[in-house]
């Protein structure tokens, strides 16, 4: 990697941690500034920043990955169950787990390219997910899932003489509650974290060799380059984020089931990160955002909502749209979401980030006495 951070490299992380940081604020006048969905725009940010380092700069599509986010999961339910509530060996061998397990499938499924790289990925994934749901159940509990237990021996607590008596104990870092707003600012540091990680690879040689392979992998190994090393590396990379956003799910929450392993997980991911902007900074983790905001906003829709929104319509004619908009809400959420994909893929290829640089060299234009370029600034 580069040994320094041009100027406006440190501005965009600097911007981007103030803004993580004031989400509370910044993210309350559209309802969504309080500490559960903000820790869900958290994780799921890091978790689409992974993704983005494996999808977004050598194009190998994996529909897999829920498979590393149950995998970190389960490790840091296992060592609050063992060790400690104390969040820091949690994430970390949630990390060092994913980052193992997706070796494992790495080493297998980078053998292929293209859609047969995708399907490989898609059935370790499930494969993952049905061993999980049955056949690992002493492991994982199962459909039940795996939880914590006053009987749970945690010797690194017991060792420094931590008791939570009759309590069924919750997360905690050093004595603060990894609830609230407390767990958010940990999830929150944990993102701008991962998104300095993602900057220095995007911004490195490694990364750039990323992209090469993206660009032309035929001709890279035409030139006696072994491309798998970097392929391997960022799908191992991918997968650890994935485990740190599994960890921070049970850190935030102490459970770990199953059907954070299934194949819908993958695809979400895959969704959160098109539709942010494939290949840039900042894409995934808006994506990440905008999926879990229009998921928590559209799902709280029900009948009684609609019927009282369209109180100044005739009867008849509300009846009509209270049955339209109910297809489009609550458990129908998820076809606002395919509509909304389909218009930024139509329209916007680049995602979000293209609508954003495309007003911004519109204005430059405009106002700047310039002809902004509409081509989607680097990475960003």
């Amino acid at each position: 990697m580069t040994t320094s951070m041009t100027k406006s490299d440190l501005l965009l992380l600097l911007c981007f941690a103030a803004a993580v940081l004031a989400g509370p604020v910044l993210l309350a006048p559209i309802g969504a500034g309080y500490p559960d969905l903000l820790q869900k725009f958290a994780i799921f940010g890091i978790f689409a920043l992974g993704f983005n380092i494996l999808f977004g700069l050598t194009g190998y599509l994996s529909f897999g990955h829920a498979a590393f986010l149950g995998v970190g999961s389960y490790t840091a339910v296992w060592t609050f169950k063992l060790l400690s509530m104390n969040p820091i060996p949690a994430i970390l061998l949630a990390t060092l787990l994913g980052g193992l397990f997706a070796a494992v499938i790495g080493f297998v499924s980078l053998r292929r390219t293209g859609i047969y790289f995708s399907i490989l990925t898609l059935a370790f994934a499930q494969m993952s997910y049905n061993l999980a749901y049955s056949v690992l159940t002493p492991v994982t509990n199962g459909e039940t899932g795996l939880q914590l237990a006053q009987s749970d021996p945690r010797v690194l607590d017991i060792a420094f003489g931590r008791d939570y008596g009759a309590v069924l104990p919750s997360s905690d870092l050093f004595g603060i509650s990894m609830t609230g707003y407390p767990g958010f600012y940990f999830c929150g540091v944990m993102l701008i974290l991962c998104f300095f990680v993602s900057m220095r690879i995007f911004r490195s040689p490694f990364g750039m060799m990323l992209r090469a392979v993206k660009s032309n992998q035929n001709r890279l190994n035409y030139t006696g380059l072994n491309t798998r090393p970097y392929a391997l590396a960022a799908f191992v990379i991918s997968g650890m984020y994935a485990g740190l956003a599994g960890g921070l799910l049970a850190v935030t929450d102490p459970l770990a089931g199953a059907e954070r392993m299934q194949w819908t997980a993958s695809g979400e991911v895959v969704l959160m990160t098109i539709l942010g902007g494939s290949g840039t900074l900042l894409g995934p983790v808006i994506g990440a955002g905008a999926i879990k905001y229009f998921e928590n906003i559209f799902s709280a829709f029900n009948e009684g909502v609609l019927v009282q929104a369209y109180s100044f319509l005739p009867e008849g004619l509300q009846h009509v749209m209270v049955w339209i908009s109910s297809l489009f809400v609550g458990e129908g959420w998820h076809l606002t979401l395919g509509a909304l994909f389909m218009i930024i893929v139509i329209f916007l290829p680049g995602g979000l980030m293209e609508g954003f640089n495309r007003i911004r060299a519109w204005i430059t234009g405009r106002f700047g006495g310039g002809g902004g370029s509409l081509a989607p600034a680097a990475a960003e």
